[in-house]
């Protein structure tokens, strides 16, 4: 069974998200070791898991009639 992804993660900057592992940035294991997998927090900033492929659909207003 797969971690959970966390949402808001307090200092993802200290962390690869590149699979369930979740090293830390100076001990991956996985990969060759050259770059972190940033949290999508720090590429597309607050609010990343509103838009998208698995984004909420909008609450529309039915029409008021006059």
């Amino acid at each position: 069974m797969a971690k959970p992804f966390p949402i808001r993660p307090a200092r993802p900057e200290l962390i690869c998200w590149g699979c369930d592992r979740y090293c830390a940035h100076d001990a991956m294991v996985c990969g060759n070791g050259a770059d972190r997998t940033q949290h999508p927090i720090e590429t597309f900033g607050e609010g990343w898991d509103t838009f998208g492929l698995n984004a909420p659909k909008p609450q529309q207003d039915p029409p008021t009639q006059a």
